[in-house]
């Protein structure tokens, strides 16, 4: 949510800081501002509402700013309505002209999250002269800044460390004061940011795609930590003030997994990229036949010891850890619970040492994945991240971290990264029913066989996409779909469903097909679509009667099944077929029809498929 850019350099700040907005987009926003310096000048702020392409005609794609140094901000409104005086950047005088202009202010600045007693603050902050021209909670941060910047006369960094012991929330900010010509200063707490350095220049974002045109050297500020940026330099220091030291990251896929690459959006590129990211992510962790989770740090002691998993994830995500539950039981007999991370706090579950706590998310930020997280190591459990951002905050946090290598994922909706998560998840399960001696080895052989097939299977599965378009085309008008399966399919369905309804704005559902029955059939009616996934063969008759149950009170049927499959033609409407693999792997195969036909639906219905409405990419306020 949101997004931060930053740069100080020798070339004009603000078309660069437009070029990194627009690699932001993705996050989700409803305004957008620049505050740009030159030299010793007051920061001129421009603010627009809306798409960043009003923001870039006001500013003459930047032309019309002068200075080398600014800061950026597409804004997700959570105080404040989507205006431009709630716009960012925000000023710590007491005045701001409606749609920007030079700001005398001491500070201006932008931030991501939310903080939380941002009332109290405001209160105090009125009681010694300051008066607020936004309903923001970053005005009031910005002024607290300035106000201990004043009254101790001290420095940004120590006038910043004492606003974050103040402020209660999430956040990062990036701060620019009139006294530090040429520097921006940065903080955060559990919103992600991201510095990059080059030769006599440094950059500041939310993500690397902001910045990786610029560089591939970044340093991943910690929580509470502050940095100091300047052309080419960044010192960072603690909540005492102390200089602390960051490791440089080398980030190290191309800039060109950024961009589209002839497909019309970002999401169909993606889900055409899954065959590479699950064959990178299953080469990373198979090596000469074998699981090798050392990077992991997961011994087989480790394995043996464990009595009980919790996965904890967010939205698709944890439909990945529905799918891992089915597959962890049934092959490494270990029990699993999967609760969804913004409810993970509020629940008192035993565990212990011997308590493995998987915590699953992309982006690595996830607010209440992170919160998750932290919950589970203050109440004694062993925890592993799968993330796909090295360097990310719950992967420096975990006590163990397996890594997903889909590259960067753009489309607000996840496709190629749920893949890898998947591939990744169903490694650690084979490879745990190996280490507690619940499969032969050549059981293990054969499973690990399986999933290095999968890419193939994946891309022979896009090969039917024309059918898939042709069929969108028929069901873009639809008011309601059902997806149904059990077991393993019913974890698919979840996903499919999600797919359908943020992308296409059609509702949706996902039911455990025996469900249906007890109430959620009052709901077909005729011309109701109902997409049943049926992979898993001891459990195909069961939904296809469920199927049946649907389709003679009014239900159009759509079928997912395995190639052999062909009876369910005789009863459905339409029929997709996926290659065979071990039934434990099928979910990587039948999600991919159900996230083309979100796709192809978005599209017949004219809507942004990348960037769908109220959604953003990374999720890092609760």
């Amino acid at each position: 949510m949101c997004g931060i850019v930053g740069y100080t350099g020798r070339e004009q700040a603000a078309p660069i800081l437009l070029d990194g907005l627009s690699r932001l987009e993705y996050r989700g926003y409803d305004s957008a501002g620049l505050a740009v310096r030159d030299g010793g000048a007051p920061a001129e702020v421009v603010k627009a509402v809306g798409k960043l392409h009003h923001l870039a005609d006001k500013t003459d794609q930047g032309r019309a700013l002068r200075g080398q140094c600014g800061i950026g901000h597409t804004r997700w409104a959570t105080h404040g309505d989507p205006t431009v005086i709630n716009a960012h950047p925000h000023v710590s005088g007491n005045i701001a002209a409606p749609g920007g202009g030079a700001a005398e202010s001491d500070v201006v600045g932008v931030h991501n999250g939310i903080i939380e007693n941002y009332a109290e603050l405001k209160e105090k902050l009125l009681r010694h002269g300051y008066v607020f021209y936004s309903d923001t909670d970053t005005e009031a941060v910005v002024k607290l800044v300035d106000y201990y910047y004043k009254k101790y006369g001290i420095g940004p960094v120590d006038a910043i460390t004492r606003t974050m012991v103040r402020v209660r929330g999430s956040y990062a900010l990036a701060l620019m004061f009139r006294d530090y010509p040429g520097e921006i200063f940065a903080a955060r707490k559990d919103s992600p940011l991201i510095i990059g350095t080059a030769e006599d220049a440094s950059y500041l974002a939310s993500d690397v795609p902001a910045i990786l045109k610029y560089t591939r050297s970044v340093y991943y500020i910690d929580n509470l930590q502050v940095a100091r940026v300047s052309p080419g330099h960044a010192v960072f220091y603690d909540l005492n003030g102390d200089e602390t030291a960051v490791p440089l990251t080398e980030i190290t896929w191309d800039a060109a997994a950024a961009e589209k690459d002839g497909f019309e959006h970002f999401m169909l590129k993606e889900i055409h990229e899954q065959p590479a990211a699950v064959r990178d992510t299953l080469n990373s962790l198979v090596k000469d036949g074998r699981a090798d989770l050392g990077a992991a740090g997961l011994t087989e002691d480790i394995i043996r010891s464990l009595n009980g998993i919790v996965i904890a994830a967010c939205g698709s995500a944890w439909h990945v850890g529905m799918a891992a539950q089915y597959v962890i039981e049934d092959l490494a007999g270990i029990p699993v619970r999967v609760e969804l991370a913004s409810e993970f706090r509020y629940r008192s579950m035993p565990m212990n040492e011997n308590t493995l706590v998987i915590v699953i998310s992309q982006s690595g930020e996830t607010a209440d994945s992170l919160a998750a997280l932290r919950v589970a190591k203050e109440r004694g459990a062993l925890t592993l991240a799968v993330v796909n951002v090295v360097g990310s905050t719950i992967a420096r946090e975990a006590d163990h971290v397996l890594y997903t290598l889909a590259g960067p994922e753009i489309a607000v909706a996840t496709t190629k990264a749920y893949s890898a998560q998947l591939a990744a998840m169903d490694v650690l399960a084979a490879e745990m029913a190996r280490a507690r001696g619940m499969i032969t080895g050549e059981h293990y052989a054969r499973l690990l066989e399986e999933l290095a097939a999968l890419p193939d299977k994946i891309r022979r599965v896009l090969e039917d996409k024309e059918r898939l378009q042709w069929f969108s085309s028929k069901i873009s008008n639809a008011h309601d779909i059902f997806f149904i399966g059990r077991g393993l399919d019913y974890a698919v369905s979840l996903e499919g469903s999600l797919k359908m309804k943020e992308i296409s704005y059609i509702h949706s559902e996902a039911y455990a097909a025996g469900e249906l029955k007890h109430g959620t059939i009052s709901l077909i009616e005729q011309g109701t679509l109902v997409i049943g996934v049926l992979t898993q063969s001891r459990l195909f008759e069961k939904t296809v009667s469920n199927m049946m149950e649907c389709k003679s009170r009014g239900a159009s049927l759509m079928g997912i099944t395995v190639n052999g499959n062909f009876a369910v033609e005789d009863s459905v409407n339409f029929t997709v077929y996926v290659p065979k693999t071990d039934e434990h792997f099928t979910p990587s195969l039948a999600v991919v029809p159900l996230q083309l036909l979100g796709y192809y639906t978005s599209v017949s219905r004219g809507l942004d498929v990348d960037k769908p409405r109220n959604l953003a990419k990374s999720v890092t306020v609760e």
